[in-house]
This record gives structure tokens, sequence and C-alpha cells, in this order.
């Protein structure tokens, strides 16, 4: 990832809709272009490239801690 952007072009909904679909087993590990379009994510498919050689565990721990983050950073009302 040295020199990516990371998920920063990634919308919060995309990542929570990646998560969803992680833990009712409809996106596996590794994750590829062929799993993201099946699992019905394609337009992600050129965003993520570097959760490829993540394990599952490993991807959770990348969009919890992002949507987390995220949601810190949200102002409150």
């Amino acid at each position: 990832m040295i020199g990516g952007k990371g998920l920063v072009h990634v919308s919060t909904s995309d990542l929570k809709l990646m998560l969803s679909r992680l833990h009712r087993g409809q996106l596996s590990c590794p994750v590829t272009h062929d799993r993201l379009v099946i699992a019905g994510l394609p337009q992600l498919v050129d965003k993520v490239d570097f959760l490829k050689g993540l394990d599952e565990p490993a991807v959770r721990a990348v969009l919890v801690a992002v949507i987390a983050e995220r949601r810190a950073n949200e102002p409150r009302s």
C-alpha cells in the first residue's frame, strides 16, 4: 500500500456493505476481483486492491477500524 490511497476513495456505505457481505459469508477471503463481483460489489474492484493478500480476520479488522475512525470524526449534532 505504499504510495496508495488506502480506503480514502471508498464511501462509508460501501465499507459497511463490504463488512456486511463478509459477515454473511457472501464475500470470502482473500479478496479478489471475481469475489467482489460475485458478492455484488463490482464498484469496489479497483478500490480495495491492498486488501487482496489479507485473510478474513485482517480484512474485518481493517474495515471495522476505518468505519470506526470515520464515525469518530463525524460532526456531532
